[in-house]
């Protein structure tokens, strides 16, 4: 462990053991090894990450699961009669919904780089209950101490209480930035970026308090002790920060004193550009788009359907790939495998369109053969209709070789009554 760690560990159980003003040896020796103890513990403060956890997290948590089968005819249909069905799709454990235990999930993949939980049960008995993963520690056993081979093992700390889980046992969910085993939290990739962002959140916060006053001399005439020099300065600060109730907006100054300000402009320290830029490199990292955390300079989008798409295709669909797989590999048996049983997210939730689109895409695929009208109702929540399992469509549609045929049909008279000798036709 490095000193850092040990000192500032130290320091946090003299803060909740000891009175404020002993602390000052402590507040010095964390300055001196780079530990600021004004700075906010914890960086979900910054609203850049925060927007960027809390996108990802419901993103996946909206996104239906659904266990499918694999037909005979080489379709898929929902296995809902498995007992994993109900699981997944409605409540993972008796705690959690579906959506809330997909984005506990992802929240933690993104936050801690890791997210576990522990595979309760087997069957329609099965729960699928979160881990703590500032909780577990990862253990490869590479020299097989703990089993005859080689596995990976989780070890969950409760207290003085420590749980052993194999590898099969748990759902263990990395971040995209891993060596395999392990996944890596972007904070502690990003952590200056972001430090800096919420230092930078907490001048504008004290300038909101100064009431934008910026820094400012004081030249006074005579010999004043030390402790009337901080209460002149503080009565001139009361009427500078519009805290007395007469006066607002002038500032009295004792004869002989000049009170001249020292102009800080944050225009000219391009401190909105910065922000903003910081802000963007945190949301690449995570595969946000600028759009989605309000940034719509140099929006190219058409559609909000197009920007679905994109943050899809270049974030969404290696998150999902890692889920679907993990769930595959430790939630199916091998003969549920073989029978063609498989996890997958319904990612059409995401790219819904509006009604009016809706109904002429479907239109189409039924005048195309794709879809059974039952099968397009059902598209928006409709009741089936009888007669409606039947594939129709236009009936011009015609294989390729038998285009043409129709005319060299009309055109001989033995193989149709209706033209006679002449070309007219016969009543």
């Amino acid at each position: 462990m490095r000193l850092t760690d040990i000192v500032n560990k130290a320091w946090q159980k003299v803060v909740n053991k000891v009175k404020r003003p002993e602390l000052e040896e402590w507040y010095k020796l964390a300055e001196f090894l780079g530990i600021d103890k004004h700075t906010d513990r914890d960086i979900r403060s910054e609203v850049t990450y925060f927007t960027c956890l809390k996108l990802l997290s419901e993103a996946i948590g909206k996104l239906p699961l659904k266990l499918m089968k694999k037909t005979p005819k080489k379709g898929v249909k929902e296995a809902t009669r498995h007992p994993l069905y109900n699981i997944l799709r409605n409540r993972p454990n008796r705690h959690m919904t579906s959506t809330t235990w997909k984005s506990v999930m992802e929240y933690q993949r993104n936050h801690n780089g890791n997210a576990f939980a522990y595979i309760d049960g087997y069957g329609d008995k099965m729960q699928l209950i979160p881990l703590d993963a500032d909780k577990v520690t990862i253990y490869y056993d590479d020299a097989m101490l703990l089993s005859e081979v080689p596995d990976i093992w989780y070890i969950y700390q409760i207290g003085t209480k420590s749980y052993k889980f194999s590898s099969e046992e748990v759902i263990h969910l990395k971040s995209t930035i891993s060596d395999g085993i392990e996944g890596i939290p972007v904070r502690q990739i990003l952590q200056s970026t972001i430090t800096g962002n919420q230092k930078a959140q907490k001048l504008q916060n004290a300038m909101y308090e100064s009431g934008f006053m910026a820094k400012a001399v004081v030249q006074h005439t005579g010999s004043l002790s030390d402790e009337n020099v901080k209460s002149f300065l503080k009565n001139i600060e009361r009427y500078a920060k519009g805290d007395v109730t007469a006066g607002k907006g002038i500032i009295p100054i004792p004869v002989g004193s000049t009170f001249t300000p020292l102009n800080t402009s944050l225009g000219d320290n391009q401190f909105l550009e910065l922000k903003k830029y910081s802000a963007l490199q945190i949301a690449s990292a995570f595969g946000i788009k600028p759009v989605q955390i309000n940034d719509y300079s140099k929006s190219s989008y058409a559609s909000s359907e197009n920007q679905n798409l994109a943050f899809l295709v270049d974030t969404l669909m290696v998150i999902i790939g890692q889920y679907e797989e993990e769930l595959n590999y430790k939630l199916l048996s091998d003969k549920d495998l073989a029978a063609g049983y498989f996890f997958k997210f319904n990612v059409g939730a995401l790219l819904r369109a509006d009604l009016k689109t809706q109904v002429d895409t479907l239109t189409k695929g039924i005048s195309s053969f794709l879809y059974m009208p039952n099968e397009a109702r059902e598209h928006l929540d409709l009741e089936a209709v009888p007669g409606g399992d039947t594939l129709v469509g236009n009936g011009s549609t015609i294989r390729i070789e038998q285009v043409g045929t129709q005319w060299s049909t009309l055109a001989d008279p033995s193989t149709d009554t209706s033209v006679a000798k002449g070309g007219e036709k016969v009543a």
